[in-house]
């Protein structure tokens, strides 16, 4: 077989793996002081741009969020989190803030969703370019690159970064905590002093994590040291992040809040928080959510895709060189938060965000460095397997709008060729030892991909839409009549219609409507019956305004409303 030296055969062609150095133009795009940040800028701004207007107010955990942000701003409360008149004992009130901020600055109405969604984008972008500005530190220029362009396209963070929540701006908390940690743990093998900033940064990291997600940012820390700790025996590189000083700097940061919230809500909320939402994910599966560990390990091939067309060869890889200090301090980061959210009984795809980064990082040293993992025979046969899901992406975008919308999208079949070269194209790359180029290819068919799926086939699902259909009906028929609902209480439907929206059975609505001078019925089908009693017995006879069919994805049922309007 031609060829001296340690290889791989590819199709009898010999490709020197061991020593394969980074194409020169990867170096290139990766060397300069501005250059790779403004090239990962415009690709998040490709990824994570389309459909950020266009895809309506998402159901549930979204429109919460919107919804609360906008009582901020309607009350002038911004200490207390409700949703109408329920305490949102859920999450900390850091994100609120950065939504308020985000819709009072550019926003002409405050049911704009892309104003609230903001704050998660530039959280999105500030991630990709903190895991490239912390992983040269352990990998170099290439491989951090590539790392930092894999965090960007992976679909959870796109699809984070196209929603009003928490997780992407929780995800720039983690790589600048963990990335400042990295930076004081290479010092203790032979790396360069960090400095008073970076250990600031950590600190700073630490506390908006806090305000964000509440014990997230800190537990990644405290697992990552504990790993370290037990794997080197000593901790006496922690010194440098200042504790005394950064728990002082992490403390002026939340306790404002925290003192505000208890004095406001005499001390219930923080309770509350711990009762109603910490604990319960900690005790069972909430809200229905649960499921058995190892789901994050077999979900990892689509929730990190692209990224994960060579996480499994990666790690094999990597493995190997566990006792070098920056792969050693990335396992640790990656390893024992994957193990803790396993074991916690809630799960959701996208809690597992928090260590995307690394393994990102993870994934780029192993294909700069040429390591033979990458073109074994099981490797090989695995990419052909991850091919699937660009055949899954492309079946969806055609299948979703005959199923959802008006029948087959013109953008339908344009996402479904972008998802099948975004699959095929990589893997035959990968397949043939050009892990570089499979890498690229792979994250310039996520672009395409994305792009339109987000800016035309999500918009066109209109059956998925209901409350926007509805919104619709009533601007067109009684613009800003107050509005009750029966049998469709999706936060969604609060967002749209206002704050005043009153949520309640078929009864109840009559009863509601028959006092009010103006006013809109929204009525589910199974509350119709009731309603229609009800309205009979109070001499009510409102308008029929439109009957709205649809899904309703959060129930996982089809779904019939009737609007009616009144008007004296």
């Amino acid at each position: 077989m031609p060829g001296p030296g340690p290889g791989i055969s590819f199709f009898g062609r010999r490709t020197p793996l061991l020593t394969q150095a980074a194409p020169p133009l990867l170096a290139r795009l990766a060397a300069g002081t501005i250059r790779p940040y403004l090239l990962l800028t415009a690709l998040c701004l490709a990824l994570f741009l389309p459909g950020l207007a266009a895809v309506p107010p998402l159901d549930r955990d979204e429109s919460r969020f919107m919804q609360a942000t906008k009582q901020m701003l309607e009350s002038g409360d911004y200490v207390r989190i409700n949703f109408q008149e329920e305490s949102r004992a859920k999450k900390p009130v850091g994100v609120y803030w950065l939504q308020a901020a985000s819709v009072s600055l550019l926003a002409e109405g405050r049911t704009t969703a892309w104003a609230y969604r903001l704050p998660s984008l530039l959280a999105a972008w500030a991630a990709a370019l903190l895991t490239f500005a912390f992983g040269t530190s352990l990998f170099g220029r290439s491989a951090a690159l590539i790392g930092a362009g894999l965090t960007a396209a992976s679909l959870t963070l796109v699809l984070e970064a196209h929603q009003a929540k928490t997780d992407a701006v929780l995800l720039a908390c983690v790589v600048a905590a963990q990335g400042a940690l990295a930076r004081f743990y290479l010092q203790g093998h032979g790396g360069r002093p960090p400095g008073v900033g970076v250990a600031l940064l950590f600190w700073i990291a630490q506390g908006v994590g806090i305000l964000v997600k509440g014990p997230i940012v800190p537990m990644v820390s405290l697992l990552t040291v504990a790993a370290l700790a037990v794997a080197d025996r000593r901790l006496a590189w922690l010194h440098g992040l200042r504790p005394v000083t950064g728990l002082l700097v992490a403390a002026a940061i939340v306790a404002p809040w925290a003192a505000a919230i208890s004095e406001a809500t005499g001390g219930a909320f923080i309770g509350d928080a711990v009762r109603s939402d910490l604990l319960p994910k900690l005790i069972g599966g909430q809200e229905s959510h649960g499921a058995w560990p190892g789901y994050y390990l077999l979900l990892a091939t689509l929730t990190l895709w692209p990224g994960s067309l060579f996480l499994w060869p990666a790690l094999a890889a990597v493995w190997r060189r566990r006792g070098e200090a920056p792969v050693r301090f990335t396992l640790a980061w990656v390893g024992p938060a994957w193990v803790m959210f396993e074991l916690i009984p809630t799960k959701l795809p996208h809690y597992v965000l928090p260590t995307y980064p690394a393994l990102a990082l993870l994934i780029g040293s192993a294909v700069i460095g040429g390591h033979a993992a990458l073109g074994a025979r099981a490797a090989r046969w695995y990419y052909v397997a991850w091919a699937g899901v660009g055949l899954l992406l492309a079946g969806a975008a055609v299948a979703a709008p005959a199923i959802l919308g008006d029948g087959l999208s013109m953008w339908s079949l344009p996402a479904a060729a972008a998802a099948l070269a975004a699959g095929l194209l990589p893997a035959w790359l990968a397949w043939r030892g050009r892990t570089v180029a499979a890498t690229g290819a792979a994250i310039a068919g996520a672009v395409l991909t994305y792009a339109a799926i987000f800016h035309g086939v999500l918009p066109a699902l209109d059956r998925m839409w209901v409350a926007p259909r509805v919104a619709a009906v009533v601007e067109a028929a009684l613009p800003g009549a107050p509005a009750a609902a029966a049998g469709y209480h999706e936060p969604s439907l609060v967002f749209l219609l206002g704050t005043e929206t009153r949520l309640t059975d078929g009864a109840g609505v009559a009863d509601w409507m028959a006092k009010q001078p103006r006013a809109v019925a929204i009525v589910e089908e199974r509350q119709h019956d009731a309603f229609r009693r009800r309205a009979d017995e109070l001499g009510l006879a409102p308008t029929g305004l439109a009957i709205i069919e649809g899904f309703n994805y959060s129930r996982g049922r089809d779904i019939t409303l009737r609007v009616y309007g009144k008007e004296e």
